[in-house]
């Protein structure tokens, strides 16, 4: 028997010694003993979970948050099995029973534990992470999109630690397990840097959101769409051709990524650009055009259109308008339509729109 075994052994007796008189008075009768001993801690356990669930739960809920409501609720199943956890194993010693049966009671025991306090801990993450998330600061690493992945996280590492725990339970040496998982994950981390390039990426992605879902993206090799999805290893946009591309987070952590949807606000500037001859009222060039700004629906009233005279041109004045619209995906519909009516309104005022000309000159006509 190890020293903590003898430590839990000595735990459980000191308990018992508490409760001897109770057991003078059964006398020759310890399995009756026994049975009075868990229905004394079942009593006991009863009572520990009432006072945790009605006392302290009238203190959480005193409280502004509601998190800790939820957490005094997970904590009533693994506290009422821990007060009768310890019963059962008082209960064991007057029974006397040999140690081999007595150490597998006490491990399929403790196991029960481990599994109930563990789900506890996982549960009590989920609850923290997402009472994280009702936060309004946008500096926060732990966000909407980023909950998933430390709910994962938080799981794998309490899975891990309770195996550890028990297989200590049952007495088993995690030496040689320990050597031979740290071997393996040196092999794994060679033969899969890639993967594991694109994993890292996709966390500092997920924590940093530098892009949502939804967003219109710009890449410098040219690619522009709509994300669709951000996962742990890729990510996914739907170009204007409705042509799905896959990219590895690994290139999206490490490129220039001009968010078209972020900022202040989703609206997206639209660029009209125009030139009119020399010699064109250019008070009435910028008239029309922000009339035709104005008339239309889909441009946005707030940001105000301007106009501005860029420059004198080679051919002719150039002046650009200057709209705002409430999508990026608008651009160019809109972009379209604003083309069209000024075309059509230049032609009406008769508004000259110059262009290339090239003029032959015959010098002789040869004989």
């Amino acid at each position: 028997m190890s020293a903590t075994d003898t430590q839990k052994t000595a735990l459980f007796s000191d308990i018992l010694g508490h409760l001897q008189p109770v057991g003078d008075f059964f006398g020759d009768y310890p399995f009756v003993f026994s049975i009075v001993l868990i229905g004394l801690f079942l009593v006991i356990a009863v009572i520990t979970a009432a006072v945790v669930n009605r006392i302290v739960g009238k203190l959480a809920a005193k409280t502004s948050f509601s998190w800790d409501d939820k957490l005094i609720a997970a904590l009533h199943r693994p506290v009422f099995w821990s007060v009768l956890f310890v019963g059962i194993m008082t209960a064991l010693l007057p029974l006397k029973p040999g140690p081999t049966f007595h150490g597998i009671v006490e491990s399929v025991l403790l196991t029960l534990m481990i599994i109930l306090w563990s789900g506890f801990i996982v549960r009590a993450i989920r609850i923290a992470l997402r009472a994280m998330t009702a936060s309004s600061s946008r500096q926060l690493l732990i966000r909407k999109q980023t909950v998933p992945l430390f709910e994962n996280l938080a799981f794998i590492i309490v899975l891990v630690v309770a195996v550890y725990f028990i297989f200590r339970s049952w007495n088993i040496d995690m030496t040689a397990w320990l050597a031979s998982a740290g071997i393996v994950g040196i092999a794994i981390g060679f033969a899969a840097k890639d993967t594991l390039a694109n994993l890292f990426s996709g966390v500092f992605i997920l924590a940093d959101t530098p892009y949502k879902i939804s967003d219109y993206v710009v890449l410098d090799s040219g690619e522009r769409g709509k994300v669709t999805h951000i996962g742990i290893r890729s990510t996914r946009l739907l170009t204007r051709d409705d042509v799905e591309i896959t990219i590895p987070n690994a290139i999206m952590g490490n490129t220039r990524i001009i968010n078209e949807s972020g900022g202040p606000h989703e609206k997206f500037r639209l660029r009209v650009a125009v030139s009119v001859a020399y010699g064109s009222d250019i008070d009435q060039v910028k008239s029309i055009l922000m009339e035709i700004a104005l008339s239309e629906p889909q441009v946005c009233n707030d940001p105000e259109p301007r106009v501005r005279f860029r420059q004198f041109g080679d051919s002719g004045l150039n002046v650009e308008l200057l709209c705002w619209i409430e999508n990026p995906e608008l651009r160019g519909k809109v972009l379209d339509i604003l083309n069209t009516l000024v075309y059509k309104r230049f032609i009406t005022e008769q508004i000259e729109i110059p262009y290339n000309k090239q003029d032959v000159y015959i010098k002789e006509i040869p004989r």
